[in-house]
């Protein structure tokens, strides 16, 4: 069994919460949407035997307590969080020698944030694994994705978390969300903080253009008919890439650990050593 190591992290403004776990390579796997830590354990564990592995809690999200109202802009402080903890890790030991590189796996929401870390430093960040990115204005039909997502809040301030949850099913094709691991239900937080903001992103492809060669699109087999499937579809085709399909659909990495984590594992070894 996996020894789990857990902290907390002071940034500005929050305390996050995270566990790291297993040796080797530093891989960090960032979630999406309402979730934590919790929607990657069974993933985490899978991977421990080959990739020390850091899982935590974004801002606002279960055992990450903020100290104020939330900051903004959504994605720089999510991308420095991100970092001020592979930095911190670093710092305290926690990552073993020779882990300068982090290889980072980012779901959803997520996968915006991996993005991001990857534009801004990419002499740190080895490969990123951007799993369906909700990055809806990369889209021909942007403007009515912007229209939806709109809704899908007004629903929520008007009707409550039930309706508007019921509403945002339109995008995975009206199935409903499969039940994930969580340490606390985030569906207000999310529904409040970051629906909007995390589905207005739109990654700086000419900026990716430059480390194309790091990113790899990915997306479910279950899901490649949803439209929360088809911005990472043409994100591929901007920067060059091919699509890499993962067992199951946009939360396959929490319904299929142990498949996920072989095709997840695969794709790491992979990896070419960061440019000097």
């Amino acid at each position: 069994m996996n020894t789990v190591e857990s902290g907390t992290l002071a940034v500005p403004g929050a305390r996050l919460y995270f566990e790291v776990r297993g040796t080797g390579p530093l891989l960090l796997l960032i979630p999406g949407g309402a979730s934590d830590a919790e929607v990657f354990r069974d993933l985490a564990d899978e991977l421990a035997p080959c990739h020390r592995v850091v899982t935590y809690d974004p801002r606002g999200i279960s055992r990450s307590t903020l100290n104020g109202p939330p900051a903004e802009p959504w994605l720089g402080t999510q991308a420095d969080d991100a970092a001020r903890l592979l930095a911190h890790l670093t710092r305290a030991g926690e990552a073993t020698a020779g882990e300068a590189t982090v290889r980072v796996f980012g779901s959803c929401a997520g996968g915006l944030i991996a993005l991001e870390l990857l534009v801004r430093d990419p002499q740190r960040v080895r490969l990123v694994v951007v799993h369906e990115p909700p990055a809806m204005g990369l889209l021909p039909d942007a403007a009515r994705h912007a229209v939806f997502f709109e809704e899908v809040y007004a629903t929520f301030r008007r009707e409550g978390v039930p309706a508007a949850l019921d509403r945002l099913r339109v995008i995975f094709s009206g199935r409903p969300s499969p039940p994930l691991p969580e340490a606390a239900d985030n569906s207000v937080y999310f529904l409040s903080h970051v629906l909007l903001p995390s589905t207005r992103c739109v990654p700086d492809v000419t900026a990716l253009a430059v480390v194309a060669d790091r990113v790899v699109p990915a997306g479910g087999e279950g899901s490649r008919t949803h439209d929360v499937h088809r911005p990472v579809t043409v994100l591929a085709q901007q920067l060059g890439r091919e699509v890499t399909e993962f067992p199951g659909g946009h939360a396959g990495y929490a319904t299929q650990p142990a498949p996920f984590a072989a095709q997840l594992a695969a794709v790491l070894a992979g990896a070419q050593p960061a440019l000097g």
